[in-house]
């Protein structure tokens, strides 16, 4: 048969020096022409990979990978001449002359003039010459191969083979689902490109199995790693069908280059993947092969492997697939981007009439099976995830600590977790908002620019006519900004027209909308061009205010926040920082920042375990402690003053109102003379009970560690503060509840894991619940005194103003939130003057607590003492500024849960540090007109019921507009005795 007749007939627009071409290109893999002008080179590569072709047909139990560049010039012809008789073979099983073929490409003037692409750097003559040389085994006067260099090539290429055997009990990464506390799908974790859940061969129907064997590899079950016949087959499907090369790669070669070798286009690779591909067949059966096969293979859709493409095409698993179905997924195979059933169904048709064709010619199928007609497909939802990220980081780091993985992609899981997806959003969301506010209403915002300018996508959408709406709206739409987890809408700027008034911006939103922009500064509007893309906070229009689009712009202040299930422990939702793609650290578990006076409830608990009551006094005056272990040689700049936040002193007070107004100086006193014997034994009570809530696994001795100088975690802290709610027991907070794999448990959290605080002390854990919740009645966050009924909590602001906490609690949740610098610069960058907890974290606190009880667990007042520590305490009405008893119904009586004594009587313990003549002294020696009578720490009677002031507009502008400052102060209303009670504020030393 002449060569333009091989295979059945050509088209007439294949040249036959394009086939024999192909022919090379087809036993070398495909792609091997490298299109560099240097023939040299590419001869040597050829003749390099026909080497280790000659090899694994001829002798496949002796493959050398080394070679003498002298000494086996010899052996290395012949096995060059024994590969080509081995090749002509499958020619001529085939009926096709070799020899005329090459002839006729010889004659053909087109691509001795090198105008075909593939050829280029390539002299034929050259080749033909070599071919005489070792497939006709003539005599050659020139040879244009110089066998050294071959043998170099080829001894650097296969050097250091990867083995075989690995892949003998090779699990390929898997995908692992991760559930939400409704069961639902929160977020899938693998290896980039490789997103699959692996499946056993037996699981996959003999049908399917079938389907990818005539269509990849017909001669499978026959061949031994190379298939000589099939590189003929390929080669005449591309002489008779030129539109689109098939390669003559065998399913074990496949396997060999997803797997071991790589995919790189080069001669490198493929003499390296006929070597291990050959070597897999003898360390590997047949089904091994094949299994990991249908694992590894890239199929579309997003899908590695058989059983991820089954779910991702037909919502079901693999050996519930059809035939037919399982043929179309055959079919995308060889390239499942050009025959993909969603952009190119007539191409995805013809593929399947092929494969079925394949499958009835092979009698795997019967005829009436073999209907070419695409099966039903699921939508496609591509799995983008938009919020959760840190989240979903944490559940792969508990993984590993606590059920041993090393990591959830080494298979696939299902993770059931702790998260509440609707409430993760509220959390993110709400403190991307708090963080933007505070820098834009603190004037350290800093707009570098917008996220992304798409005028090129504009107009390349507007040139096809296809487009149905317009181009502005689909470019966006199809924008992917770079921080893809933050919540505030996207838009695009579509007109920036300067007037009498200034610039108009106007912008268009993924809804269609267009709305003015409102920018916040003239030299931001200066800076925008049509088709910048920003990121927007909608202001929905309200009364004769219109609607409108306000600026975002990214922050560089950080924070985290944190819900925790109370009795549980369980992990509700988690925000780490601003933004993941920013910056992955978890500031939630990975950062150990000051915890300021959010740690001052640990010195209190101390107190009430040591029998001391709410309405105990101590002194709020200056004091001065010398150095722990110091001599009386100690040096001046060594001893420990402490100031307030005000810088004032109140003299005596209650434990309840230190604490509420968190006096530093009270808390230094206490420490001093109400815990211990000495300051020092003092300290160490402290430290232990911090040791046992699992604050600290070391506690630093120094004083100023009760004003929490000491760096923590927030998770341990929000533990701490459930453990408040609980009146002693700390719940453990996890994100995972139970690993599955394969249907079967592989571990489970205790649902029972709680540790007890304080030897169980309940009575003393209630006592302190209930200051707190006064914090928020009477005390440092009293802005939000409506939430009194609900919540306690404890704001903290460190030294400085580095950093701004507050940690609140209901009954069945703590919320706990944190905003500073990350300060990696080793500076301790200041939130500014002024900027405390109250006013920098506490805002976001109202809208994470209003979803959680919206979405998890319903709006309670908070639970009086329970039944054992009801045992123990009794109820008085007190004065809430002397702590002295009150008669019912006073105008300012409060009801103090007060311990008994052995004898069941209240014990009196209001004057064990302070004696009631010091008491009296800083009344002025009157019970009813001391200076702490008349004005309440927000400046009112305590008989005064007027509302508080009103929780902040989220939606308030910067200093541009109505002042969006935070909670009110006291230096933002008269009278102003005394000035300041947020004392968060770190010791000063004496100089």
């Amino acid at each position: 048969m002449k060569a333009g007749e091989a295979g059945g007939g050509g088209s007439g627009t294949f040249s036959s020096t394009q086939s024999c071409l192909l022919l090379f290109d087809d036993l070398y893999g495909g792609g091997f022409f490298d299109r560099r002008p240097v023939m040299d080179s590419i001869l040597i590569k050829i003749f390099a990979t026909a080497l280790a072709f000659s090899q694994v047909t001829t002798r496949p139990d002796g493959v050398k990978t080394e070679f003498d560049a002298v000494r086996d010039r010899f052996e290395v012809a012949q096995l060059l001449s024994a590969g080509c008789a081995h090749m002509r073979k499958a020619f001529d099983i085939e009926d096709i002359n070799l020899d005329d073929l090459i002839a006729t490409a010889m004659d053909d003037k087109e691509a001795l003039n090198s105008e075909i692409k593939a050829l280029k750097g390539l002299n034929l003559a050259n080749l033909q010459v070599a071919y005489r040389q070792f497939c006709n085994v003539e005599s050659v006067e020139e040879s244009p191969v110089d066998l050294g260099q071959v043998i170099a090539f080829y001894n650097s290429a296969v050097k250091d083979l990867p083995d075989a055997a690995e892949l003998k009990h090779l699990r390929l990464p898997g995908t692992s689902i991760v559930l939400d506390n409704k069961s639902e799908r929160f977020a899938e974790i693998y290896v980039p490109n490789n997103r699959r859940i692996w499946v056993k061969l037996a699981d996959v129907p003999e049908a399917v199995r079938n389907a990818f064997v005539a269509a990849e590899d017909k001669r499978f079950f026959q061949h031994t790693g190379i298939d000589e016949r099939g590189l003929v087959r390929a080669f005449i499907g591309n002489f008779t069908h030129p539109g689109r090369p098939q390669g003559g790669s065998t399913i074990t070669q496949q396997v060999a280059k997803n797997l071991l070798v790589g995919n790189d286009i080069t001669y490198e690779r493929k003499l390296r993947e006929m070597i291990v591909a050959s070597r897999m067949e003898r360390a590997l059966t047949k089904a091994e092969i094949l299994e990991l096969y249908l694992n590894s293979i890239y199929l579309g859709r997003g899908a590695w492997g058989i059983e991820m493409a089954a779910r991702s095409y037909f919502g079901k698993p693999a050996k519930a697939l059809s035939a037919v179905e399982g043929a179309l997924l055959a079919g995308l195979a060889k390239g499942p981007n050009y025959f993909n059933p969603d952009h190119h169904p007539e191409r995805a048709r013809e593929r399947l009439a092929y494969v079925l064709g394949r499958m009835r010619d092979d009698a795997m199928i019967d005829a009436a099976a073999a209907q070419a007609v695409l099966p039903q497909l699921v939508e496609y939802r591509p799995t983008r995830r938009d919020f959760g990220f840190h989240f979903v980081d944490h559940i792969a780091r508990e993984a590993k600590l606590a059920a041993g993985l090393d990591t959830l992609t080494n298979s696939s899981y299902t993770v059931r977790s702790t998260v509440n997806s609707a409430l993760q959003r509220v959390v993110e969301a709400t403190l991307q908002e708090g963080l933007a506010r505070y820098e834009l209403n603190t004037g350290r915002y800093k707009f570098e620019g917008p996220e992304a300018n798409i005028s090129d996508d504009v107009r390349r959408i507007a040139a096809d006519l296809k487009t149905t709406e317009p181009a502005w709206l689909a470019a966006l739409k199809a924008t992917r900004l770079p921080l893809y987890d933050v919540h505030w809408e996207s838009a695009i700027v579509l007109e920036n027209a300067r007037g009498k008034r200034g610039h108009a911006i106007n912008v268009g939103l993924t809804d269609g909308r267009i709305l003015p922009l409102n920018t916040w500064s003239a030299a931001i509007q200066r800076s925008l061009k049509p088709y910048d893309v920003v990121y927007v906070q909608l202001r929905e229009a309200k009364g004769k205010e219109a609607a409108r689009a306000d600026l975002r712009i990214r922050p560089t202040v950080q924070g985290a926040a944190l819900v925790l299930g109370n009795e549980t422990g369980r992990i509700l939702a988690m925000a780490g920082g601003f933004s993941y793609p920013a910056s992955q650290l978890n500031r939630v578990v990975q950062s150990l920042r000051q915890p300021g006076s959010t740690l001052k409830p640990l010195t209190y608990l101390a107190a009430l375990r040591k029998g001391l009551q709410p309405n105990t006094l101590v002194m709020d005056e200056p004091i001065t402690l010398t150095p722990i272990g110091a001599t009386v040689h100690a040096r001046r700049g060594d001893f420990w003053s402490p100031k307030n936040y005000d810088g004032g002193a109140l003299g005596a007070i209650t434990l309840r109102r230190a604490l509420e107004n968190s006096r530093n100086l009270a808390t230094v006193q206490l420490l001093a003379s109400g815990l211990d014997d000495s300051a020092e034994r003092g300290l160490d009570r402290v430290c232990e009970l911090a040791m046992e809530a699992q604050l600290y696994k070391d506690c630093m001795r120094y004083y100023p560690f009760v004003l929490g100088a000491q760096t923590v975690r927030l998770i341990d802290l929000a533990a701490f503060y459930a453990a408040i709610a609980n009146e002693g027991a700390r719940p453990r907070p996890h994100a995972i509840e139970t690993i599955e794999q394969d249907g079967r448990p592989i571990y489970q959290h205790d649902p029972r894991a709680l540790d007890w605080i304080g030897s169980a002390d309940r009575a003393s854990f209630y006592q302190l619940k209930s200051m707190l919740q006064g914090v928020l009645a009477r005390g440092t966050a009293r802005v939000v005194k409506h939430l009194s009924p609900f919540v306690g909590g404890k704001t903290g602001t460190t030294d400085n103003a580095v950093d701004a906490w507050f940690v609140g609690f209901t009954n069945d949740v703590t919320i706990a939130i944190w905003v500073g610098y990350d300060n990696s610069d080793g500076g301790r960058r200041s939130l500014g003057p002024g900027q405390t907890g109250s006013k920098v974290a506490l805002p976001m606190f109202e809208p994470i607590l209003q979803a959680a009880w919206e979405l998890h667990a319903p709006k309670t007042a908070l639970n009086g003492p329970s039944r054992e520590a009801m045992h123990q305490l009794a109820t008085l009405s007190i004065d809430p500024y002397t702590g002295d008893p009150s008669p019912a119904g006073s105008g300012r009586v409060f009801t103090e849960y007060l311990k008994r004594d052995p004898s069941g009587r209240i014990d009196d313990t209001q004057f064990r540090i302070v004696s009631r003549a010091e008491s009296y002294a800083y009344r002025g020696g009157r019970d009813e007109d001391g200076p702490f009578q008349q004005w309440s720490y927000e400046n009112r009677h305590y008989s005064d019921n007027r509302s508080p002031f009103p929780f902040p507009n989220w939606r308030l502008g910067p200093r541009e507009y109505p002042s969006w400052r935070g909670y009110p102060d006291d230096e933002d209303r008269l009278p102003q005795p005394p000035r300041r009670v947020d004392p968060d504020y770190f010791w000063r030393r004496l100089n």
